[in-house]
């Protein structure tokens, strides 16, 4: 018997009927319930679960002298700045970070958001605008065309939603450089905007320096989501260190810190004229707040350790790079680029929601990626690996995964 909607208005929408054909088909997971904090092990209902969800990948959230510095802040600070940053202001914590994120990825000027999402929601406002102060002289963008990487991630898919597509909004096939030159062919004279990720979702890594020449080439603005990537590579690194280079030739960069500082918030860095523009121009700096002044002190005192001793990293990636080679060796189809973001091909999304249940039964919670965020039936899990996790936790998981994979045969 289908269940009825709470409220009968509603029952147009479907929203029952969805719910609980998703539930029975075991798709729609229920949100894990943490007892206590998120580390490499949690409590679900008061059992241990080791925990291969998480994106904090270096774990410092977890750092007495992370955690000192975030507590010092707040009591000199407050929890809160109290408004946008227009009507409000920024606390001095935010000016230093924004001061270090310009510095390390060699702009003039960065701006903070709450998160990257609003960051990337507010450069596209700010880059098709069309404002003015009275009488005075204005912007008029809003014939800018965005030219966005088929895998951009959703959160640029989103800020572009607006956009009528073919006119403003075109996409180009993932990586894929003369795909790229040929729409750019088709667009010269227009104002373009160029956007695409340094590390994918699914773990693949742009040609930075192709995309950025073909910027030039065309006259084209380059916009670069490097949400996974900032202070990952880089920063003296080895790994990727051509891509990396040449992405301090793009026009403006988001940066989150969510994965490689494991902190909540985001930034866009660019020419410091834009910037100044964007305070009033993204919307997202006018109708929101920013980031909580004790979080952008601890991501501040995390960044300069980050830059201080960039063999911390390094020591992270050997490990992953051990990971990838025991995955080959039991069989398992990996992403091709050596990143550490790893996705492992299941398969069917009927497969995937058994894989994952049984995972969770022997104690392991994995994140499964299955439609929208990847095609239907092209389900993966998708680790980054965080690196509190024991060697014990990661020997048990590929034991599992071992077993899983002859149980299911994917």
């Amino acid at each position: 018997m289908t269940a009825l909607s709470a409220e009968p208005a509603l029952a147009r929408w479907g929203f029952s009927e969805w719910v609980e054909s998703a539930r029975r088909s075991g798709e729609l997971i229920a949100t894990p319930e943490l007892d206590d904090r998120n580390d490499a092990v949690i409590s679900i209902n008061g059992r241990k679960v080791v925990n291969f969800a998480g994106i904090g990948i270096l774990g410092w959230q977890h750092d007495p002298d992370v955690r000192n510095v975030f507590v010092e802040t707040a009591m000199n600070y407050g929890l809160v700045v109290g408004g946008s940053r227009v009507v409000q202001g920024v606390a001095r914590p935010h000016l230093e970070l924004e001061a270090l994120v310009a510095e390390i990825t060699g702009r003039q000027k960065a701006l903070t958001y709450a998160t990257g999402l609003l960051a990337n929601v507010g450069f596209v406002h700010a880059m098709s605008a069309r404002f003015s102060f009275n009488d005075q002289p204005g912007v008029d963008n809003a014939d800018t065309v965005f030219v966005l990487d088929r895998d951009s991630h959703w959160s640029m898919w989103k800020a572009v939603e607006r956009f009528k597509f073919g006119r403003n909004l075109i996409n180009f096939r993932h990586n894929d450089i003369a795909d790229l030159r040929q729409v750019l062919e088709n667009l010269r004279g227009r104002r373009v905007v160029v956007g695409f990720l340094t590390v994918y979702s699914d773990g693949s890594m742009a040609p930075v320096g192709e995309i950025l020449d073909l910027c030039d080439e065309f006259g084209a603005v380059s916009f670069v989501d490097d949400a996974n990537g900032f202070m990952v590579y880089g920063n003296g690194g080895h790994r990727f260190a051509a891509e990396y280079e040449e992405l301090r030739r793009a026009t403006f960069l988001m940066v989150s810190f969510g994965k490689s500082i494991g902190l909540g918030g985001g930034a866009l860095a660019g020419p410091a004229d834009a910037l100044d523009a964007f305070r009033f121009l993204s919307g997202t700096s006018v109708f929101t707040t920013n980031i909580q002044p004790p979080t952008a002190g601890a991501i501040v005192h995390v960044l300069r350790r980050m830059r201080q001793d960039p063999s911390v990293m390094e020591r992270y990636l050997d490990r992953v790079d051990r990971l990838r080679e025991r995955l080959l060796g039991i069989g398992c189809t990996i992403n091709a680029t050596p990143t550490y973001v790893t996705s492992i091909s299941v398969g069917s999304n009927h497969t995937a929601v058994r894989v994952r249940q049984d995972f969770l039964d022997r104690g392991y919670l994995v994140p499964m990626f299955g439609y929208p965020a990847v095609n239907k039936n092209q389900t993966v899990i998708r680790l980054m690996v965080n690196n509190r996790l024991s060697d014990e936790h990661l020997d048990g998981f590929l034991d599992t995964l071992a077993e899983l994979k002859q149980k299911y045969e994917f």
